[in-house]
């Protein structure tokens, strides 16, 4: 999987992601760190990226755009440090892939996974 790494989250969120074989970079990689998030949200969507953050204002940037893509994976709560965010997005993927392929929001919780489908009203 592709994915962008949001300045909300530590640069070696995406040092382990590509270390286990998916294609990960971070805004810092593309001088984006202290970029709007609208330019973040761009980048993500232009690349093809599933965009990762603890920032929850890319999720109101979806709803407000109507937009299927690019998915979304916010880490509210639960683990703080990239080793063990990095460990539960890769334990996570097998059941999330169709729903981060298809356009999703994703969110991790402290003691939940939440999934919603893109765009914001869409019934499956």
């Amino acid at each position: 999987m592709r994915f962008l790494i949001d300045n909300a989250l530590s640069p070696v969120f995406a040092e382990l992601l590509t270390s286990a074989g998916h294609d990960a970079t971070h805004v810092r990689d593309h001088g984006l760190q202290a970029a709007p998030d609208e330019t973040v949200f761009a980048l993500a969507a232009a690349q093809g990226r599933i965009l990762v953050s603890a920032d929850t204002d890319f999720g109101a940037l979806l709803a407000l755009r109507d937009a299927a893509k690019p998915s979304f994976v916010l880490f509210r709560g639960g683990p703080r440090r990239p080793e063990a965010q990095v460990a539960l997005l890769l334990r996570s993927i097998p059941t999330l892939t169709d729903a981060l392929d298809a356009g999703a929001v994703v969110v991790f919780e402290a003691a939940r996974i939440r999934v919603r489908t893109l765009p914001f009203g869409r019934r499956l």
